[in-house]
């Protein structure tokens, strides 16, 4: 997978932008893990592309690997809501179970 896709080149102008929404799923799961928004969009620009889904039918989306303020991994989801071109929409944010991930966080195990 590159590192960069169309939607999350669209994602990182929006962000740039303030075109921002958090999901009320998204804040939940950013409090359970003790993960701040903005350490998500601090790392944004650092972020790589494990999956994306150019065709997801509530709108193109990307699950991406960042790091916390304390270097260790989080995954995010973020998307563009279909038929929009605006916001981007941080859909989730969780710390990976490295059970179900590789060393790396980025292949699915």
């Amino acid at each position: 997978m590159p590192s960069e896709s169309r939607t999350f080149i669209e994602i990182k102008i929006l962000i740039s932008e303030g075109k921002i929404l958090i999901s009320s799923h998204g804040y939940d799961e950013l409090a359970d893990d003790g993960i701040t928004v903005g350490e998500v969009l601090r790392t944004i620009d650092d972020a790589v592309v494990i999956e994306d889904y150019p065709d997801f039918g509530k709108g193109p989306a990307v699950l991406l690997l960042q790091e916390d303020r304390n270097h260790k991994p989080i995954h995010t989801v973020w998307g563009i809501p279909n038929g929009q071109k605006e916001p981007a929409v941080l859909i989730t944010a969780y710390r990976p179970d490295p059970d179900k991930w590789s060393d790396d966080f980025k292949r699915r195990v």
